[in-house]
């Protein structure tokens, strides 16, 4: 189940997957410099989205029920990462959330890709299910993008979403 370090199950295969081409968007949508390559942040945005849907309404759920109910132990945390991310996703896209992005998204995904991360833990305890769970994983729908907000209050929902999840503000740029 373990290829150098990584976990090859077919939920970690899949969803670390979806981490690469999502960091490749994120790339080149701030590949240079000052401008933002609109159409990959817009598929980055709405990939990000989906990807945060299939982890909270059917991979950690799935895990939960695995687990006799009880929530696994990184799953708090994650739930506050997501909260971040998608905050960052609401206003227009700008060097400091796409930096602000990459941070977090780097802790985010070591949490939950290799031997020891949430994927390992949910392939364990999907067991048989495994297969079944990646195929529901797939199957996700895409989620409903609406227009970028960029206001005050949103600026200071955003400051406080990263902050919750464990980041400064301040030290993002935000």
């Amino acid at each position: 189940m373990e290829t150098k370090g990584r976990v090859s199950g077919p939920i970690a295969r899949l969803l670390a997957a979806d981490h690469e081409r999502l960091d490749a968007l994120l790339r080149r949508a701030f590949a240079s410099g000052g401008s933002v390559d609109r159409e990959a942040y817009d598929a980055f945005r709405r990939g990000l989205l989906r990807h945060i849907g299939m982890e909270e309404k059917i991979l950690l759920p799935a895990a939960q029920r695995a687990h006799g109910g009880v929530s696994l132990p990184a799953a708090a945390a994650l739930r506050l990462e997501h909260g971040a991310l998608a905050a960052l996703l609401v206003p227009s896209p700008t060097p400091a959330i796409g930096s602000a992005l990459r941070t977090i998204l780097a802790r985010h995904n070591a949490r939950e890709e290799g031997p020891d991360g949430v994927y390992a833990a949910c392939e364990r305890l999907a067991g048989a299910e495994a297969d079944a769970l990646a195929a529901a994983l797939c199957a996700a729908p895409e989620v409903p993008v609406h227009p970028h907000v960029d206001s005050a209050l949103v600026a200071e929902a955003t400051r406080r979403a990263v902050a919750r999840a464990g980041y400064d503000p301040i030290q993002l740029g935000l």
